[in-house]
């Protein structure tokens, strides 16, 4: 019997977080969505915390189990649920856990605030400084010759380049986007994975987070503040399923 079933009290979680590429497992000749069926499969969670917003699940977990596919409009846009994650769920023990800080007035008004920013003038410095960093990162992504090798996106490495577009993008933007900045919109993911982080605190049990990969990196600053659990590398788990 699986030992990590056997829940103590005071057994730390352990805890994975599994970076994906969204849209790409579609088109990646890798990192497929039959990949991460293999990997999760691997893994073995008994939670799986998702990039789904909380008041969005019910309509999608429902409209799964009536027609065995998903058709709410937010987690469509998601083939690591719609592919793997919901179907996985109807043969293996685990529980899927929205915590997506999310919403869509959220996401318009990031978009319209950022259209503003890049049709004025007086802010052409701070747009070039943005798309500068941007093609940095991309660049470094590039010449590392690992595009989506799922190897690497499971390193620090990775996240440091990552970083350099995406803490340009919070220090120029982030108090002006309000909530759709890069800093605010984590903490507001993060908030709802620390709820359940406590909620199934000391339970022996195994929670895989399941985010783009541009958010990893931020989570896992957070997540090494904790003493109640247990980080796993995800090379392990890559590994087993060669």
């Amino acid at each position: 019997m699986d030992e990590k079933k056997h829940a103590d009290k005071r057994v730390k979680n352990e805890v994975l977080v599994l970076g994906t590429i969204h849209g790409g497992h579609l088109t990646d000749n890798v990192y497929t969505t039959d990949y991460l069926k293999k990997l999760i499969k691997s893994i073995n969670p008994d939670y799986i915390l998702t990039e789904i917003p909380p008041n969005r699940f019910k309509t999608a977990y429902d409209g799964f189990k009536r027609d065995d596919s998903i058709s709410e409009p937010r987690t469509m846009r998601f083939p690591e649920y719609v592919a793997v994650v919901f179907p996985l769920s109807k043969t293996m023990d685990f529980e899927i856990i929205p915590t997506a800080g999310w919403t869509k007035t959220m996401a318009d008004e990031r978009g319209e605030k950022l259209r503003a920013i890049q049709k004025d003038t007086s802010r052409t410095t701070d747009w070039t400084a943005y798309i500068s960093a941007n093609k940095r990162t991309d660049s470094l992504y590039k010449a590392s010759g690992r595009v989506n090798d799922p190897y690497f996106i499971h390193t620090n490495a990775y996240d440091s380049i990552q970083d350099i577009g995406l803490q340009k993008y919070n220090e120029l933007f982030n108090e002006e986007l309000g909530l759709g900045g890069w800093e605010n919109i984590n903490i507001a993911h993060y908030w709802n994975i620390e709820k359940a982080l406590e909620k199934h605190r000391y339970q022996g049990k195994r929670i895989l987070i399941t985010y783009g990969a541009g958010h990893k990196g931020w989570f896992l600053r957070e997540l090494r503040k904790r003493d109640d659990i247990e980080l796993l590398e995800m090379h392990p788990f890559l590994d087993a399923i060669q």
